[in-house]
């Protein structure tokens, strides 16, 4: 799965977090990172442990909510051999791993209470004791710890230890939902597939009619899900351009209708009066030029794909028949079919 290294973004709330980041990484304080899942959490620990002096040490994730809660001291702490059944050699946990560098503790909030205490314990003392071991050993290690859930409100239930909620609380950040963002999706969007594609060695492109619509989309899975469609995308459509009409039901039906409908359609004049226009039957946004500009290549490949089809559609799937309607050789049709992936059937 590509992964964001850096937190990417245009909207005015990333760069408040990015802000954030830049203020708190030169100390050493403890940070508390809330947000919903797959906002990217552990993106924005790992862009406070790289501008900060422990950058050139380790970066240490534990998802606490993914260890069984009487194996997390030993996955913590380390132990002993001999310390429990199944202790066959000693081992260092990953206090000791992230010496000298950050320790990022993710779903802090499903922490047991009983870990709780000992972690409490090593936030004010800067010391642990592997388990089964009676040796001290200090601890030189600075706390991230990331949750979905509201610390806060649990620790006044006394679901969570109201003394590390606050210990941990130095320095909060809230990463807000993609949803209350979506000048991010298309740059969030387009990085996810940049990724994918150079690991797959495919070529897919997403089109801005897409990205329309997508920021109209409510994205419960914040930005991973956002990756698994740009994924899925690339697994679906190798070396293609992607249309609104292409993307997955979900996404394309979870839109408000006017982010499909309400775009300004190709204009007749493109097209000669005897001919059907395109306005009937493509999916094809014109995106509207803007002082940003727009990708004409892009534009275009998608204009060529509808004219393709309607071709297609008006000759029964004959492809010398389409080819004659557009004024090509049939074996230059056919390579055009197959770059934007269209079957005969279509």
């Amino acid at each position: 799965m590509a992964q964001l290294r850096e937190l990417v973004g245009l909207s005015r709330a990333i760069a408040q977090v990015r802000e954030l980041v830049k203020s708190v990484a030169p100390t050493d304080s403890s940070v508390l990172i809330t947000g919903e899942s797959g906002t990217g959490k552990e993106v924005v620990a790992r862009g406070i442990h790289n501008q900060s002096e422990r950058g050139a040490g380790p970066f240490v994730a534990v998802n606490c909510g993914a260890i069984p809660g009487e194996l997390l001291e030993s996955e913590l702490f380390g132990h002993e051999k001999g310390a429990f059944t199944g202790a066959v050699s000693a081992r260092v946990g990953r206090f000791e791993q992230a010496a000298a560098g950050t320790l990022f503790l993710d779903e802090i909030g499903d922490m047991p209470q009983g870990m709780q205490v000992k972690l409490l314990r090593v936030l004010q003392e800067r010391t642990f004791e592997r388990v089964g071991s009676n040796k001290t050993q200090r601890c030189d290690v600075r706390i991230i710890a990331a949750t979905h859930q509201n610390l806060e409100a649990h620790a006044q239930e006394g679901k969570f230890r109201a003394d590390l909620y606050y210990r941990l609380n130095v320095f909060p950040i809230e990463i807000p939902p993609l949803r209350e963002r979506p000048d991010d999706v298309q740059v969030i969007g387009e990085r996810f597939l940049e990724g994918f594609n150079k690991q797959r060695g495919t070529s897919t492109r997403v089109s801005s009619a897409c990205f329309d619509v997508l920021r109209q989309y409510a994205w419960p899975g914040n930005a991973r899900e956002l990756s698994n469609l740009m994924e899925r995308l690339t697994i679906l459509h190798p070396d293609e351009q992607v249309s609104v009409s292409q993307l997955p039901d979900r996404w394309r039906n979870g839109a408000s209708q006017s982010a499909i409908t309400d775009e300004p359609r190709v204009p007749d004049f493109l097209f000669s009066d005897d001919e059907p226009s395109v306005n009937d039957s493509a999916e094809f946004v014109l995106p509207g030029l803007t002082e940003e500009g727009i990708d004409l290549k892009t534009c275009l490949s998608e204009m060529e794909r509808v004219l393709i089809v309607q071709a297609l559609d008006l000759s029964g799937g004959v492809v010398a028949k389409a080819a004659k309607l557009l004024n090509l050789q049939r074996t230059t049709l056919v390579e055009k079919m197959r770059k934007q992936g269209l079957e005969r059937s279509e």
